[in-house]
């Protein structure tokens, strides 16, 4: 009864000029490893959950991609939404999918492009997940357990106890540094991941009272025959609302919990992040290419995708990401910007997103 639904609709702005609309992100081989994080993704739950079982929702203009990174799963098991209008509808529609088939199933919702090291202990946390599910009106998360006060993601505020599924208290969004810091002296928040595990049952139901509207809107999927799911979806899912599963559900569910996790854990958001979670050399440096020359270059990432020599000297702290039309060079501590530096190229130089 254990399903995997694969999230992977994202552009993944802040990681541009490498990820690109036409291939996002989670597409791409970022660490160097020979496989997209897409791939990455399936691999640690291919000996926890059957293929059959195994979903990917992404954008419509993806479902090629997620074809040739994942040609064990069917092909009806990918989802292209018409629309990027957040988590909160994808998640319903799929879940109205698998419900169909599968009454007593129960649903991991996973992120496409995190890192996880520690898979063994990952795998072993989800299937933790999967049996509470199971056997509980419960959304049951896995929270990370913070390694500094990080002002760049969301919070799990849970009650303490003994049990290692905890009852979550509340949702904090991004804090301030003090209040980060604040919360990681109690010790009784989490990192929010993005990975849920749930009954069809107690989610659809959580939809009903939620997101009545959304539900309406996509209900009828679940007996639909499948050749008229493409002219169904294109005509209802843009007309769902935009918003996060967090906002529709999560935080208005009295009946969420989470398991605190330690699994070597990045969401790599940006390059600063990639820079941090990556094997570095004598002087701090990320090199991922062999034709690079160095001299007195410290504390950077330095990423060539092509075939061009890169020289730097007497340089730190940079981003230095070299592809085929654009080369960027950006300071490391705001790597935070180059989202919005996107938006400026978007409007002057569309051709190279």
């Amino acid at each position: 009864n254990n399903y995997i639904a694969i999230l992977a609709g994202g552009v993944g702005t802040r990681f541009w000029p490498s990820s690109r609309e036409a291939k996002p992100k989670q597409f791409l081989d970022i660490l160097g490893l020979g496989k997209s994080l897409l791939r990455m993704t399936y691999d640690r739950f291919a000996d926890l959950v059957p293929d059959e079982n195994m979903y990917c929702v992404t954008n419509v203009d993806y479902t090629g991609l997620v074809q040739n990174d994942l040609p064990h799963i069917p092909g009806d098991n990918i989802i292209g939404e018409p629309s990027r209008n957040n988590t909160a509808p994808c998640i319903l529609y799929t879940a109205l999918l698998i419900a169909g088939q599968n009454p007593e199933a129960v649903i991991g919702f996973v992120p496409s492009d995190h890192l996880i090291l520690k898979e063994d202990i990952y795998r072993d946390l989800c299937q933790q997940a999967f049996d509470y599910a199971a056997t509980h009106e419960a959304i049951v998360t896995l929270g990370i357990t913070p390694r500094r006060p990080d002002t760049g993601y969301g919070y799990i505020h849970f009650e303490p106890s003994d049990n290692i599924v905890k009852k979550v208290r509340s949702f904090r969004e991004k804090p301030d540094e003090s209040t980060a810091r604040s919360f990681l002296d109690s010790g009784d928040y989490l990192w929010n991941a993005g990975m849920f595990f749930m009954s069809v049952k107690t989610l659809i139901k959580a939809y009903q009272t939620n997101e009545p509207e959304m539900h309406a809107l996509l209900e009828p999927a679940v007996t639909m025959p499948a050749n008229d799911r493409a002219t169904f979806l294109s005509e209802r899912y843009p007309l769902t609302r935009n918003v996060s599963v967090d906002y529709a559900i999560l935080e208005k569910s009295p009946y969420v919990y989470t398991i605190p996790a330690e699994i070597g854990w990045s969401d790599l958001g940006t390059w600063a992040s990639l820079h941090q979670e990556s094997g570095k050399d004598a002087t701090g440096n990320v090199v991922m290419s062999e034709h690079i020359l160095l001299e007195n270059v410290h504390n950077s990432l330095i990423k060539n995708n092509t075939g061009k020599l890169v020289i730097l000297r007497d340089v730190s702290d940079l981003i230095v990401i070299v592809e085929e039309d654009v080369v960027l060079v950006y300071p490391l501590g705001k790597e935070q910007e180059i989202k919005q530096l996107r938006e400026k190229v978007k409007n002057d130089h569309f051709k190279f997103l």
